[in-house]
């Protein structure tokens, strides 16, 4: 199969791409994704992929990532967790009669994971994790050179297993989440509470919002450890340790050959990485008497979404 078409459908943005069998990106488009229901964004998606298609008129088939359940046939979106009014939507359908395309459906992690399996960071490796790091957690399983979905379609949803049984509470309902503690917004929580109590150490990474604690958001975050704020680095040595720890968990289950660590606050690169493979290294079950998996940063970035879904959609 020649050209495709990936979507990537986030809270903030519908963006959409013509992609060839190399993986290369040849034509793009972007938008906000509308704040009006679910309806208006399907007519974002559509607009988007049509008006690609005028320009690349032989695409073949679409690939959607949406963010949240997908069914076991890559047709129905169960629940989207941070879009409202999507619930058991036959969205495949929709487009399909919509387009006159063959479409799949897929949850938007899992295209992630599978952009960089097929052309990224996991290239080569049959056998990988991919951990998406950012306003939350996501995942993507890879088994056998073979996406892992589950029975119902609903794997790899990793953020949210538990890690502190009576643990910060969780926008899923339970407690403790991995997501709490290792993510964006647990990279906010811990700088700000650290900047509260040691605001000498915070000194630079304070001065670039408006001197609160309060403040503080993620790129203030990076660029002062980067400029060597203590507090800031101490923050991601905090995050990071519980990405190497929740690591360590996922490989006593999946033993996969390797992680690849995706999302916005894996940019920050050894800031993060380097105390996630310490902390895998020292805390993983048998490691005296095991290979340790690989722990590698995505390469694709924000295109890991539009390519992934493009390449799905040649394998329906």
């Amino acid at each position: 199969m020649g050209l495709t078409i990936g979507v990537d459908l986030g809270g903030t943005k519908v963006a959409a791409a013509v992609v060839d069998e190399s993986g290369t990106i040849v034509a793009r488009t972007r938008q906000e994704t509308p704040s009006t229901g679910a309806d208006a964004t399907v007519g974002a998606i559509l607009a988007a992929v049509k008006g690609l298609r005028e320009q690349h008129p032989d695409v073949e088939a679409v690939g959607v990532g949406a963010p949240g359940f997908i069914d076991e046939r890559r047709s129905t979106v169960l629940f989207l967790t941070n879009l409202a009014g999507w619930r058991h939507r036959p969205l495949r359908a929709e487009l399909e009669q919509a387009l006159g395309l063959p479409v799949v459906v897929e949850n938007d992690a899992n295209v992630a994971a599978w952009g960089e399996a097929v052309y990224g960071a996991g290239r080569g490796e049959d056998y990988l994790v991919c951990v998406t790091v950012g306003t939350g957690i996501g995942g993507g399983i890879i088994v056998g050179g073979q996406l892992y979905r589950g029975r119902f379609g609903v794997a790899a949803e990793v953020g949210h297993f538990r890690v502190e049984p009576n643990g910060r509470p969780c926008g899923c309902g339970n407690r403790g989440c991995w997501e709490q503690y290792c993510s964006g917004n647990a990279l906010v929580r811990e700088a700000r509470w650290r900047a509260a109590e040691d605001r000498e150490g915070a000194a630079l990474m304070l001065s670039y919002g408006d001197g609160s604690p309060e403040g503080i958001n993620g790129l203030d975050i990076t660029d002062a450890a980067r400029r060597g704020d203590r507090v800031a680095i101490a923050s991601f040595e905090s995050v990071g340790r519980w990405l190497g720890q929740g690591m360590a968990d996922l490989a006593a289950i999946l033993d996969p050959g390797c992680f690849v660590i995706g999302g916005g606050v894996s940019e920050a690169g050894d800031l993060l990485l380097e105390p996630a493979r310490r902390t895998f290294a020292e805390v993983l079950t048998g490691r005296a008497y095991r290979p340790l998996a690989e722990i590698r940063q995505a390469t694709l970035g924000n295109d890991a979404g539009v390519v992934g879904a493009a390449d799905l959609a040649r394998h329906l």
